[in-house]
């Protein structure tokens, strides 16, 4: 059994560490639209108050991101994700003691958002992309299916505890286990640069060997030159890097319009808060079968494809809603967008990497989920403002069907080839320090 192991290519090993963290912190993002009417009803908060907080969460975990990106760039994983973890269990842990809504902002929507953005899908998209070339995509799908499951298995637990114990004490169980996790994943587990260890990523084709102890002729230097990996500065002047960003702006705000609001939403409906919370778990689990599906659809037909459809599905999703209100329609509103959840985290790391190479897909994939956060925190956010002021959520859901029709359109407008570098570029910029670990 230990030959076994000893021969098993270290990229997996990758793949189960980050299945194991994100099945605790998938659920996390997703429970606090459970905490949000006995929350509101402990401190006599509107909904628009509540989702204030759970905005400013978002809106510093999309500038974390970003800021972890490049971190994890220069200086690979191990203490980006030791740090980010204790800074998230110490959000909750902390929460648990909160009695005022500026000790919300400060505990959930500040120091919580913060670790948030290293232990958390973006992260592990860059990890597992540098560790595996052939079918990249699947793979990818494999580490984010401990979302899904996460969702699946912990929100109903987090929401009896919720209902027996009190939202308190779930705090601080969410603290304790994503501690524990994230610091062994962390300091046991994650590596970031498969050539730090002589490796070649998985599938590349190419000797197991670092590849700066091959000196390079003038011409390779040359080629290389024109197909080296971008940076974020470079991709910025490219059309589809924004095209992509209206897409995952968009995405972000359908993702958690429904995440923050689908348990309220439902309840107000006359649903009980225990179906609530097992529809909020189903569309979790539904995600599973999403990713599951996108990587091998990337590996075989590419990205845009995957992207439109998910797309032309929400807007047939959000304007099924508008029309019909009810038990039924709300389980298969559940499901089939539950599908459709996470899809575009699978494809982001995959798309980077086939537009700009991997060298600094932390980084641009980095600044694409700070749109795509900045988006979540906004309909989070206004999803609440347009409840309180027209008593529903239609409104939400009319512009949501727009926005998902535009980003249809933006997809179909995206290159999906390998951009080139702007010219003139020095061929002193072709080997980028690498990460520590």
């Amino acid at each position: 059994m230990a030959n076994v192991f000893s021969r098993l290519f270290y990229g997996w090993y990758v793949v189960a560490a980050a299945f194991a963290l994100l099945f605790f912190t998938g659920a996390t993002q997703a429970v606090i639209g459970v905490m949000i009417k006995p929350m509101s009803a402990e401190f006599g908060w509107s909904r628009s108050a509540t989702t204030s907080a759970i905005f400013l969460n978002m809106a510093v975990y999309a500038v974390s991101v970003i800021v972890t990106g490049r971190l994890y760039d220069r200086y690979g994983p191990k203490w980006v994700i030791a740090g980010s973890t204790l800074l998230f269990s110490l959000g909750f842990a902390l929460m648990a003691t909160m009695d005022s809504l500026w000790t919300f902002f400060l505990f959930y929507g500040l120091i919580a958002a913060t670790g948030l953005g290293g232990i958390t899908i973006p992260m592990f998209g860059s990890i597992v992309g540098k560790w595996f070339e052939a079918r990249r995509g699947s793979v990818i799908s494999l580490a984010f299916a401990g979302y899904c499951v996460g969702q699946f298995i912990l929100i109903p637990i987090y929401s009896d505890l919720i209902l027996t114990a009190g939202w308190r004490v779930a705090c601080l169980w969410i603290a304790g286990l994503c501690g524990v996790v994230g610091l062994v994943v962390a300091l046991g587990v994650v590596r970031g640069d498969p050539d730090r260890f002589g490796l070649r990523p998985y599938g590349s084709g190419e000797p197991q060997a670092k590849l700066s102890e091959i000196e390079p002729s003038p011409a390779a230097r040359a080629r290389a030159v024109r197909t080296r990996d971008l940076t974020l500065a470079e991709a910025m002047r490219t059309r589809s890097l924004w095209l992509y960003t209206i897409v995952m702006f968009v995405c972000g705000g359908g993702d958690h319009l429904v995440s923050t609001h689908l348990v309220p939403m439902v309840t107000d409906y006359g649903i009980s808060a225990d179906i609530a919370a097992d529809m909020l778990a189903w569309l979790g689990l539904l995600s599973l079968a999403g990713i599951l599906l996108a990587g091998p659809a990337v590996d075989a037909i590419g990205n845009k494809l995957p992207i439109a459809i998910t797309f032309v599905v929400r807007v047939a999703l959000f304007v099924m809603v508008l029309a019909v209100k009810g038990t039924v329609s709300f389980w298969i509103y559940a499901t089939v967008f539950g599908v459709t959840l996470l899809i575009t985290a699978v494809l982001t790391p995959t798309l980077v990497s086939a537009l700009y190479g991997v060298t600094h897909i932390g980084f641009i994939s980095g600044f694409i989920t700070t749109v795509h956060m900045l988006g979540s925190g906004s309909w989070s956010y206004l999803g609440g403002v347009i409840f309180d002021k027209t008593g529903d959520y239609d409104l939400a859901f009319i512009i949501s069907a727009g926005l998902a029709a535009l980003a249809v359109l933006c997809t179909l407008f995206i290159r999906e080839e390998r951009h080139e570098p702007p010219s003139g570029t020095s061929a002193a910029l072709v080997s980028p320090a690498r990460p520590a670990g």
